[in-house]
């Protein structure tokens, strides 16, 4: 078992000024446009004086935007910079890009695949087209981990000890009034994910939105990821989830795993096997864009 993280104030190695900085940056929200220091400080829980700080120093390293006449910040191209750095190097997105479009065309739903941030699921790749109503989620958006099916499904992928830890943090959160019944939605999503292989969640994030998850495994030690397909509710039902939609997306996640783990297996023995002369890249599609970007 993994020893407990140790809390910042008891982590002297812990930089409590970057932690604050990089808090301010996480407050902006996709379509937030414009958030001044009051903002801030609410959406962070630091005082405002600490905010004022942090802004003006995060606007110095261009990681901000001042827009003086609303008194108000943006985020500046340094900080997105570190955005679409992370996404280009996240073979997984682009790799799932086929498999995501094929299953959105076939369901009408709208698939994304999203990693964990904190308590929270952010999408990192979506696939929805103007058939798919109602769901208006897409890269960078965040979904609450106790309560999607995206969520539930990344729960029931981490080791024992870990899941104990995040269960933990959802029970502080969610407080004692909340938690039994978020709970209850959990351990549900657990003997679905036992027995399907796919998480559920039918109105109890948004009650018009229905949707199945199913985690993402691979074997070079990053994830769990986990991906979605969701819609109204009157598009997918119950029944539609369990015997059509969850099946299908359980079947699009093996797909990527064989394909992902497979060119990272192709790409180590091509290495092992290097003897001073060039190598050529696996053939195919998914070899070729797992070479170009992993």
């Amino acid at each position: 078992m993994k020893r407990p993280a140790k809390k910042p104030a008891t982590d002297r190695s812990f930089v409590v000024a970057l932690s604050r900085g990089l808090d301010v940056l996480r407050a902006f929200r996709p379509n937030d446009g414009l958030l001044g220091n009051q903002e801030l400080a609410a959406r962070t829980n630091l005082p405002k004086p600490t905010i004022s700080r942090l802004t003006y120093t995060l606007t110095k390293l261009g990681y901000l935007t001042q827009v003086p006449r609303f008194e108000k910040y943006q985020l500046a191209p340094a900080a997105m910079a570190l955005g679409y750095a992370a996404l280009a190097n996240m073979g997984v997105r682009h790799l799932s890009d086929p498999f995501r479009d094929q299953l959105m065309r076939e369901t009408g739903g709208a698939v994304a695949i999203g990693a964990r941030d904190r308590l929270n699921m952010i999408y990192f790749g979506q696939s929805r087209s103007e058939l798919t109503v109602g769901v208006l989620l897409d890269v960078g958006s965040r979904v609450p981990i106790a309560t999607t099916a995206m969520g539930r499904a990344y729960i029931w992928a981490l080791p024992p000890d870990e899941r104990e830890k995040l269960l933990h943090d959802i029970k502080d959160h969610a407080g004692p009034t909340r938690w039994p019944k978020v709970r209850e939605g959990i351990e549900r999503a657990g003997e679905t994910v036992a027995k399907h292989g796919f998480a559920m969640s039918t109105g109890e994030w948004h009650d018009d939105i229905h949707a199945v998850g199913a985690a993402l495994q691979l074997n070079d030690g990053t994830g769990p990821f986990a991906l979605n397909c969701g819609a109204p509710a009157f598009k997918f039902t119950e029944d539609r989830l369990k015997n059509d939609i969850g099946p299908r997306l359980v079947s699009m996640v093996r797909n990527i795993e064989a394909a992902l783990n497979g060119s990272m297996s192709r790409r180590s023995q091509i290495k092992e096997n290097a003897d001073g002369k060039k190598n050529k890249s696996p053939g195919g599609k998914v070899a070729r864009v797992v070479e170009g970007i992993r």
